[in-house]
């Protein structure tokens, strides 16, 4: 059961207490406006460390949990933040829903299509937020990627490509951690990784995936490594999205191609490229201000802001993803529509 005003702290319930979740507790409580009621980890030692980290008293049943059931039964609420197994975001957004709480979840939303279709489903009926937490959205440069597409500074979109690599799966392989057990992680850096980079791109260029070829490598491992990944897209596009776990280091790039002109993010900044012969490096100080996915479900819980990145993208990462990993396995094309 949740409450809300815009007098009391927004109350919100922890679930899934490791490192990702640390940078979480610390953007919330920097908005000032909540108050982090209870913490739970199947590593109780782990909901304990959050909890003084974030000046909260830990006591085991009232603000320690080891069972996410138990502390939304036990604990009054208003929300909750989930960072935990991707396998496991489905029934802890369900579960959280049903009990009226608003819900900011890691990446990926969820690993079916048919499961990001019944949390939209349900965000609807019971009218509670789900934020998905997507920072690309809230970083300067993407934000300038896609006004310049809504705005038409390079036309129609006709083809986009992008790419992502790290150092992934030899740290993943030698802690044998969790993303690489497809039981918990649902796939591999396609899952990971790239469902960052599979929003971004459809986000900044205003896309939504009609059909998907792939081929995928394991790499030795038992999850996806290398992805090479074309698609078709609703709105009349092409592309190319690349994801690769086997660099020496991280880099990511995007290209936006349409009929006036293509614009390029870039390690070293923007480029905005024109077939009037415009080109330039975009200067920082003509992009947008950065926020974060944590303030923005502050701001949404309090009704100052609409949810910059709302279940309906989750549904289209997975949408594409999942499209993804069945044409690798099946050597076909797959229409989006048949998920």
């Amino acid at each position: 059961m949740s409450s809300t005003d815009a007098e009391s702290p927004i109350r919100i319930g922890i679930i899934g207490c490791g490192g990702n979740m640390q940078g979480h507790v610390k953007r919330l409580l920097a908005t000032g406006e909540v108050d982090l009621v209870a913490f739970c980890d199947v590593r109780e030692d782990a909901a304990i460390k959050t909890a003084e980290n974030a000046g909260v008293e830990a006591v085991i049943g009232r603000t320690i949990f080891n069972d996410y059931e138990t502390m939304l039964e036990t604990v009054e609420m208003d929300a909750v933040c989930i960072s935990t197994p991707h396998t496991l975001h489905f029934e802890q957004i369900m579960a959280s829903l049903e009990r009226g709480l608003h819900v900011l979840v890691e990446k990926p939303m969820v690993c079916k299509v048919d499961h990001a279709k019944r949390i939209i489903e349900v965000a609807r009926n019971v009218n509670k937020i789900v934020l998905v937490s997507y920072q690309r959205r809230y970083h300067p440069k993407y934000r300038y990627l896609r006004d310049a597409v809504l705005k038409g500074r390079i036309g129609r979109v006709i083809f986009v490509q992008a790419w992502l690599v790290q150092n992934w799966i030899r740290g993943q392989m030698a802690r044998r951690a969790w993303r690489v057990q497809p039981q918990l992680s649902g796939g591999g850096q396609l899952m990971d990784s790239g469902s960052h980079l599979v929003d971004c791109i459809m986000w900044c260029a205003n896309l939504t995936p009609q059909e998907v070829f792939a081929y995928i490598d394991n790499y030795n491992s038992p999850v996806d490594v290398l992805n090479a990944i074309s698609v078709k897209f609703n709105e009349g596009a092409l592309g190319t999205i690349s994801v690769l776990g086997e660099a020496p280091r991280f880099r990511e790039e995007l290209v936006i191609w349409g009929d006036k002109g293509a614009i390029y993010s870039l390690p070293e900044g923007i480029l905005e490229d024109m077939f009037d012969g415009d080109s330039r490096m975009v200067p920082q100080e003509e992009l947008p201000p950065a926020s974060n996915p944590d303030r923005n479900f502050v701001d949404a819980v309090r009704g100052r802001d609409v949810v910059q990145s709302p279940p309906e993208c989750g549904l289209r990462v997975v949408q594409l993803t999942e499209a993804a990993y069945k044409s690798a396995q099946t050597r076909q094309p797959i229409a989006v529509s048949d998920l």
